[in-house]
């Protein structure tokens, strides 16, 4: 049995699964999205498996970003002290850290634990990306993935909407393509 990593240490693998996920999104898509189904993969040791999770911990949210089919994946993370890090959230291959101030590290914790998020989660919605070249944002929250795109016509769920813009106005991440 492989010992249990560390929720950090996961979420490169996390962010390379969400973008290989994110990729393959299109408008020919024929069946809803749903919350990733975790993907095994076969160790070092050969034969044993691992299972990706498909949410952070109580608290935390990880926003994953790509701008188009090709682009590079942004990430951040923050933690429930409001402390975040972002890989290439501007697109300029730069990483920050920094740490939200304390009336939107608790602004954010509210959104976070508000019972109404789980019906906004891809699961939840049926979700299915219908933009192409646009950019996509996908919310890691402990309740499930809830994606968007910033793309004509496409409404914003409420909670997870003002979760996306707290992000990208106090971090480097964008809330546009």
């Amino acid at each position: 049995m492989l010992p249990r990593a560390h929720p950090r240490l996961l979420l490169p693998v996390v962010a390379a699964v969400l973008g290989g996920a994110l990729a393959g999104c299109s408008m020919f898509d024929r069946e809803p999205r749903g919350t990733p189904v975790a993907q095994p993969t076969a160790s070092a040791g050969g034969g044993a498996q691992l299972e990706i999770p498909t949410t952070v911990a109580v608290g935390q949210v990880s926003l994953i970003q790509r701008l188009g089919e090709d682009g590079p994946l942004r990430t951040l993370s923050v933690e429930r002290d409001g402390a975040w890090q972002c890989l290439d959230c501007a697109g300029d291959g730069v990483t920050s850290r920094g740490t939200l101030a304390p009336e939107l590290t608790e602004r954010l914790q509210v959104l976070l634990a508000n019972p109404a998020l789980a019906d906004e989660t891809d699961q939840a919605r049926r979700y299915r990306s219908t933009c192409i070249d646009a950019l996509t944002s996908s919310l890691l929250t402990s309740t499930g993935l809830v994606t968007s795109q910033d793309c004509p016509g496409e409404e914003r769920t409420p909670v997870a909407g003002e979760i996306l813009l707290l992000l990208t106005q106090a971090t480097p991440a964008e809330i546009k393509g």
